[in-house]
């Protein structure tokens, strides 16, 4: 059973959006759809990645905020959104942004605060395998990520060859 986006609610404060819960959830639990009705091949701020070369636009998601401690994963695999772990009624919802973003539109400085914290959100591509391996990773950010390792090892065997 997938709850529908009616369970959350956008908070705004001083022109600052989030997006909270208006009920609690279990770690595992679907909480809602991600949108996928509008399918575009360039991202903007309200789009989520959900392939190598296409983004949707993600409706009222477009106001979860980004935490490198998340309580939620968009498994856009499924297009599903999905608590990373328990969450309680009034919390307010966060993701990784890395995980489904391979470059950002607009990269931003990370103020969550978390131990993990990566500071420079920018996208998966401007992070190390081992800031990534503790992450839900979308498969395109896996795929992209392989690619990526690949043609850096390919141009380091050139470059000894030379």
């Amino acid at each position: 059973m997938v709850s529908t986006m009616d369970t959350l609610t956008i908070r705004t404060e001083n022109k600052f959006r989030t997006l909270v819960t208006k009920q609690a959830y279990k770690k595992g639990e679907v909480m809602c759809a991600i949108p996928s009705e509008n399918i575009m091949d360039k991202p903007n701020r309200y789009t989520v990645q959900i392939a190598r070369d296409k983004h949707t636009h993600v409706g009222k998601l477009a106001a979860l905020n980004h935490s490198c401690d998340p309580n939620v994963i968009l498994d856009t695999e499924n297009m599903l959104m999905v608590a990373r772990r328990d969450i309680a009624k009034g919390e307010e919802l966060f993701f990784f942004y890395p995980a489904t973003e391979w470059e950002m539109n607009a990269p931003f400085i990370c103020l969550c605060g978390a131990t993990n914290c990566i500071h420079v959100v920018a996208g998966a591509r401007f992070l190390p395998l081992s800031t990534l391996e503790t992450q839900y990773l979308s498969p395109h950010i896996r795929e992209l990520m392989i690619e990526l390792l690949n043609n850096t090892e390919l141009h380091l065997k050139n470059l000894q060859e030379a």
